[in-house]
């Protein structure tokens, strides 16, 4: 990774749950964008999504940490153990990460990164995986950079909305 503004990480209270939803609602279109050409971004619902966020907040399932610029949530992160079947407890999982479109490439996503590793360690975690697209690039290129490897067995097909992506799982360890 590049030399980078330092940004203050902490964890989510139920009053970020809005901000995230409209965070997350808004990169995921940004990325689609890129990833889909000129087929439409399936939307989620502001409400519902920000309802996920809440109750992954309150019950810290996925445990989620925001990234700040001032007081202005500028990325988050959940994190918990993999959802993968048959994985051992000691693997957690990036369940999501995203950043909004004006703080790319200037340390937020390495700054939610080492909080997450951080918080994945202290959990007893020894490993961690990400499902990410593959045709998502600046995704893929971050994660590689931050030394995931992608596990080319694991590629799937998954239905968002009424598209299809391409998904591959990255596994490093966390040492």
């Amino acid at each position: 990774m590049s030399d980078t503004t330092t940004f203050k990480v902490r964890p989510a209270t139920l009053r970020d749950a809005k901000a995230i939803a409209e965070l997350h609602n808004s990169t995921v279109r940004e990325a689609f964008k890129s990833m889909l050409a000129d087929t439409p971004v399936p939307a989620v619902p502001l409400e519902k999504r920000q309802a996920y966020w809440r109750e992954a907040i309150e019950y810290a399932e996925p445990q989620v940490q925001v990234a700040l610029d001032d007081d202005k949530i500028v990325g988050f992160v959940g994190f918990d153990r993999s959802r993968d079947k048959g994985t051992p407890p000691t693997m957690g999982e990036i369940w999501a990460i995203y950043v909004v479109s004006s703080h790319w490439d200037k340390g937020v996503g390495l700054a939610l990164w080492d909080a997450a590793r951080e918080g994945l360690q202290d959990e007893g975690c020894t490993h961690v995986s990400v499902w990410l697209p593959i045709a998502n690039e600046r995704a893929m290129r971050f994660h590689e950079l931050a030394g995931f490897k992608r596990e080319m067995s694991s590629a799937k097909t998954v239905p968002i909305g009424t598209v299809k992506i391409e998904e591959i799982r990255l596994k490093r360890p966390l040492n």
